[in-house]
């Protein structure tokens, strides 16, 4: 039973930091991928960054060059670091996971992952 937990969320002042935290149990997969999504009220939930197991990444044009995600195998951990934050980065942030394959980083769809976490909320004064 795959389950996902984020932390970090918080409130800060634009041009500030946050690292969020999806710490994840019950994996059987040999290989995944996880991604980062965001999502505001009355709008679609859309990607941030995603991960897979040999490292690769993509982002979106909007957070590249401020977001960097990474992962702790040993922790079973996955960290999206978020820099430079804008009060548009504003939202609920989740993390999601499933089996490389069914998922990949070249095309975060949020429809497509399996499991979520129950999602960390990051909000950016100007």
């Amino acid at each position: 039973h795959v389950q996902l937990v984020e932390s970090g969320g918080g409130s800060v002042q634009a041009g500030g930091s946050l690292r969020l935290s999806c710490v994840a149990t019950g994996y059987t997969y040999s290989s995944y991928c996880v991604g980062w999504f965001r999502q505001i009220p009355d709008k679609e939930r859309e990607a941030v960054a995603g991960i897979e197991s040999d490292g690769s990444t993509s982002y979106a044009d909007s957070v590249k060059g401020r977001f960097t995600i990474t992962q702790d195998n040993a922790k079973n951990t996955v960290y999206l670091q978020m820099n430079s934050l804008k009060p548009e980065d504003t939202a609920m942030y989740y993390c999601a996971a499933d089996e490389e394959g069914l998922v990949t980083v070249g095309a975060l769809v949020s429809t497509d992952f399996e499991y979520w976490g129950q999602g960390t909320q990051v909000t950016v004064s100007s």
